[in-house]
């Protein structure tokens, strides 16, 4: 659990966070327009996706030591490769590698190695305090990553970065990270109890209801967070904010995800999952909304504080509920299956997000667009079963 926390705090503040940083000065030094220089992670983030369910079903059948560290391995490696790329093609192939450096080493491998390992007493703490930690990733490398390519360049921060991320996450996933219990060898005392874990499959959990409406709903989430975190900078940066305060701003957001994680608990013991997660994408519209409105705003201080507050739920929120809905046995697999399109949301929302601020004259009517699609979002979740049901 401890090295967990540090490999996913240093891998999304590298792998998936250093990319906004990088986005102003790649595209100043190299020519692009930024709608084709945010292809490249739209592509990293689609081949993030594909690759979720069979890392899932991996992890499910030998766990998650071998795959986590090759993802480290291959992640600084990459990192090495984007400093030095000259052409489009050149950064679109390393971005479509990232991914599956991203798909074997962020949430989804993480969350999948926790609930193989520990049962259901301990893994909702297990959950909170990786969740915790790492919710510090943005807090942490975005205004350093910005200090970085100030001084260093946007090669050279590149550069330090792949050391920063290989000495601590390599080491931690192929020495710390065990195989859970039930894959133990069979003379261990676990084995022998021979208790089955339970869980539904893939295949049967694809037949319920809830499977589709949770899919869609984190979808929907996942597609607005992700425009909003890589557009961010760019957008209040043509409307007067420096870049170092647009990229402090999405580190505060990821600082007002503990507390929100803290409280997460408590508060879906007493209105349960359902409420609470149709609660997040409330406030994720209406923190939209103010994204819209900042001309007219003397302060964007709540959007920062409600949008990191519901992304820092919504993270818990996917992970517990896939657990309790579908069971331990097969998490990985139907956690992979959701992240397909989770996952494949992030990957269209920056190219996508790009293409509409083109289509619609700019950036707001593209919030107000999203504000929308997630509360639509929020509707099919009230209305979806409240049970997993095979049939």
């Amino acid at each position: 659990m401890g090295g967990l926390s540090i490999t996913e705090t240093v891998s999304w503040g590298i792998l998936y966070y250093g990319f906004p940083v990088m986005l102003r000065p790649m595209e100043a030094d190299l020519g692009f327009s930024r709608v084709e220089i945010t292809g490249a992670l739209s592509i990293g983030l689609l081949t993030s996706a594909l690759g979720a369910l069979p890392i899932g079903r991996w992890i499910d059948r030998h766990g998650a030591r071998e795959i986590m560290t090759l993802g480290s391995i291959l992640g600084a490696a990459l990192l090495l490769a984007w400093s030095r790329v000259e052409s489009l093609g050149a950064l679109y192939a390393v971005w479509a590698l990232m991914g599956l450096a991203m798909g074997a080493t962020l949430y989804e491998p993480a969350f999948a190695a926790i609930v193989g390992w520990f049962p259901m007493q301990g893994r909702d703490r297990a959950l909170l305090v990786v969740t915790l930690v790492a919710a510090l990733a943005s807090t942490i490398f975005m205004p350093f990553e910005a200090w970085l390519v100030g001084r260093l360049g946007w090669r050279g921060a590149l550069t330090a970065l792949a050391l920063i991320l290989a000495v601590p996450t390599i080491p931690i996933h192929a020495l710390v990270l065990r195989r859970p219990p039930r894959l133990a060898p069979r003379d261990t005392t676990a084995a022998q109890a021979g208790a089955p874990v339970p869980g539904l499959t893939l295949e049967a959990a694809a037949r319920t209801g809830v499977f589709w409406v949770l899919g869609l709903a984190f979808l929907a989430s996942n597609f607005t967070t992700n425009t909003v975190t890589v557009h961010l900078i760019p957008y209040l940066s043509d409307r007067g904010y420096s870049p170092t305060l647009a990229a402090a701003m999405i580190g505060w957001m990821g600082a007002m995800q503990l507390p929100a994680r803290l409280i997460f608990g408590p508060i879906v013991m007493r209105f349960g999952h359902r409420i609470v997660t149709v609660a997040i994408f409330v406030f994720q519209a209406v923190s939209l909304a103010q994204l819209a409105l900042v001309r007219r705003l003397p302060t964007l201080a709540p959007m920062v504080i409600m949008l990191g507050a519901a992304n820092g739920m919504a993270t818990l929120a996917r992970a517990t509920t896939v657990a309790e809905i579908f069971g331990p046995r097969h998490y990985g697999s139907i956690s992979g299956a959701i992240a397909l399109g989770a996952n494949g949301a992030r990957a269209v929302a920056p190219f996508t997000a790009a293409l509409l601020q083109v289509a619609l004259g700019g950036y707001e009517p593209v919030f107000w667009l999203l504000a929308g699609a997630l509360v639509v979002a929020g509707i099919g979740l009230l209305a979806a079963p409240a049970r997993a049901r095979e049939g």
